[in-house]
């Protein structure tokens, strides 16, 4: 079938194999020059605090460990920025008494000038090959899924694609993708619309399963069983502003994760059989902690409160110093905001012996 006003092909596909291809694929929208930081502002481009509570959270992870030399690995690493600030922010906190590994896990081409201690690579690391922290910020919402769509008799159907967005019921959802809805995200009525995030569950069961020993948290905004949103989430962003889903290469396409389902598959990884364990706190879902991101940051130091009016007169530029860094603190961790991002943490203990 071709496009009678550009002429090109338009071919009937589920949304996962469109949204790969319109992301990855050549001249997919996450290979362009200008990366995500072109299109959309995250938590690591919002301010600085958060590359420091990121290291913050491997000083921790290290002291857990007994060691001073430590993994980190950021996956979908973007241009490198988390990983850059990451390893300043670590050098002015300890100074050379911690040496850090880090990997950048990125489909897109390594970038210019990026520190050259960062290694750079397009798959995540072996199984059980990572002691430290594995960190993963907005990257299972880009995992691609399957949409499927209850039909008028009840019937959950997969969605199909053309490149131009226009969609269509195809065949019913069958096998481990029927399975998954049944479990996590039922389709009740004619109409009600989900992302399949079996996809995501695997690749996030592979990320916790790439650690010996440490912490693998995943960073991202996401639903649990009990408040799933009836017609899904799948929407794009060009430009910083948010659009239409079309899989054309021209924007993001990107959903929603359903995070339970996730901690569920990270804490049957159990990092490669290691000892796995609850993070602690409330939350938590069989060996992983799902916590917002407010608390996370609270608990690493990030706080939006303003410093006191005293420190005005008596050091007037720290005051402003400190001004500013309360309001970036304070979009962090807002409510409705960046703070009601999900994290979820997967601690795994090394195997005795």
């Amino acid at each position: 079938m071709t496009d009678d006003v550009t002429g090109e092909t338009c071919q009937w596909q589920g949304w996962r194999e469109a949204t790969e291809r319109a992301l990855y694929g050549p001249g997919g929208f996450y290979l362009r020059p200008e990366g995500p930081a072109g299109h959309f502002r995250t938590s690591v481009h919002a301010s600085a605090l958060f590359a420091g509570a990121v290291a913050r959270l491997l000083g921790e992870v290290a002291e857990e460990l007994g060691t001073a030399e430590v993994d980190l690995v950021d996956v979908g690493a973007g241009r490198g920025e988390l990983l850059t600030a990451v390893l300043a922010a670590t050098e002015r906190a300890a100074g050379p008494g911690l040496a850090v590994r880090a990997y950048a896990v990125e489909r897109a081409p390594r970038p210019a000038g990026l520190d050259e201690r960062v290694v750079w690579t397009d798959r995540l690391p072996e199984p059980g090959s990572v002691r430290g922290l594995l960190f993963a910020n907005e990257w299972l919402d880009n995992v691609p899924v399957d949409v499927a769509e209850a039909d008028a008799a009840g019937v959950a159907r997969y969605v199909e694609v053309r490149a131009d967005g226009t969609e269509r019921l195809g065949a019913p959802v069958a096998g481990a993708d029927a399975e998954w809805l049944a479990r996590w995200w039922p389709l009740r009525e004619p109409g009600a619309r989900a992302e399949i995030g079996r996809p995501r569950d695997e690749a996030w069961a592979a990320a916790v399963g790439s650690l010996a020993a440490g912490r693998a948290v995943a960073v991202d905004y996401g639903h649990v069983r009990d408040s799933r949103p009836p017609f899904g989430t799948l929407t794009g962003f060009r430009a910083g502003r948010e659009v239409p889903p079309v899989p054309d290469g021209g924007c993001d396409v990107t959903a929603h994760v359903a995070v339970d389902a996730c901690a569920e598959a990270g804490a049957r990884a159990g990092g490669s059989g290691s000892g796995s364990e609850p993070a602690g706190g409330a939350g938590g879902a069989g060996g992983a902690e799902l916590l917002t991101q407010r608390d996370a940051l609270h608990r690493l130091g990030v706080s939006g409160g303003r410093p006191p009016l005293s420190m005005a007169s008596a050091d007037p530029a720290g005051y402003v110093r400190a001004l500013a860094a309360a309001g970036e603190a304070a979009e962090l961790t807002a409510r409705g905001g960046l703070g009601d991002f999900h994290w979820l943490v997967q601690r795994v203990r090394p195997t005795a012996g």
